[in-house]
């Protein structure tokens, strides 16, 4: 009894503390999105270097500093430079860098991993808002769409999963995890996509016809299915490395990348879908 009382106290602190969190960083990602270039370059920018400072910590290492140099590179040059092979170069030398340098480390997939999943990941969010979506104000509206799809999921995932629990998702890799979160989730990120542009048809800001409806209706659930199965990498990273969290920078959500995870997994999948996959079925 006391025990039950003790975990729902805990369990209500960490909601409160994730609802607090939420309600700082919501107002500022939505208003950088908002107000474009250069202030939503920044903030990637900032998150992609907390980010790389996390996984250069959280991955053992005997020269974090030289790996976090590394992934800065990559990221500053993904986000900031235009041209499509100097970024795919960088991004290639920086991987080949890291793979020499920590030949000798006993994590030196993971060391090497994290050039491109960084600064691939980051970039992509960027690329999608830049390039596929490129005119303001329908690059805020798309781009807004991508992550409340990724926000619905981590939420309905959270409440149906903490609730309902049932099988396991990945017992090995993430025990909390269930197959009831991963369907709340899905479900609740499809309504979230009808609602939003439901809204934004209703206040007369943006409108899709009935196949594009369908459409984004079919790639909301992929999209919030795909963010789980980063966060599912996520956690076997953290897992194998021994860490709960990638840091303790967010009350209540743990690291940076404990938050993007989703996002950066799914982001070069959306950003291919939308610059070329569509193409070969619409």
């Amino acid at each position: 009894m006391v025990k039950s009382k003790k975990t729902k106290e805990k369990k209500l602190g960490n909601i409160a503390k994730r609802v607090l969190a939420a309600i700082i960083m919501l107002p500022i990602v939505i208003g950088t999105l908002w107000f474009g270039y250069p202030y939503v370059d920044i903030l990637a920018l900032l998150v992609g270097i907390l980010l790389a400072w996390e996984w250069s910590n959280m991955v053992p290492s005997r020269t974090p500093v030289v790996y976090f140099g590394a992934y800065a590179l990559a990221l500053s040059v993904s986000i900031f430079v235009l041209t499509t092979h100097a970024v795919a170069v960088t991004i290639l030398l920086a991987t080949l860098f890291v793979y020499l340098k920590s030949r000798k480390e006993k994590e030196c997939f993971l060391l090497t991993l994290g050039v491109p999943y960084i600064s691939i990941g980051v970039g992509s969010m960027m690329w999608i808002y830049h390039d596929i979506f490129a005119y303001a104000p329908y690059n805020f509206y798309m781009t807004l769409w991508f992550l409340f799809v990724v926000w619905a999921m981590d939420v309905g995932a959270y409440i149906v999963g903490s609730n309902l629990k049932g099988p396991k998702l990945a017992p090995k890799i993430s025990p909390n995890k269930t197959w009831s979160g991963l369907i709340g989730g899905i479900l609740l990120a499809v309504a979230v996509n009808e609602m939003y542009f439901g809204l934004l048809a209703y206040c007369k800001l943006i409108a899709i016809d009935s196949k594009s409806e369908i459409v984004f209706a079919i790639l909301s659930g992929i999209v919030a299915a795909l963010s789980q199965v980063g966060d599912l990498i996520e956690s076997a990273i953290k897992r194998h490395v021994g860490v709960k969290d990638s840091s303790n920078l967010i009350p209540g959500h743990g690291g940076v990348f404990d938050r993007v995870d989703g996002l950066i997994f799914v982001a070069p999948i959306v950003y291919w879908l939308f610059g070329y996959g569509l193409g070969y079925f619409f």
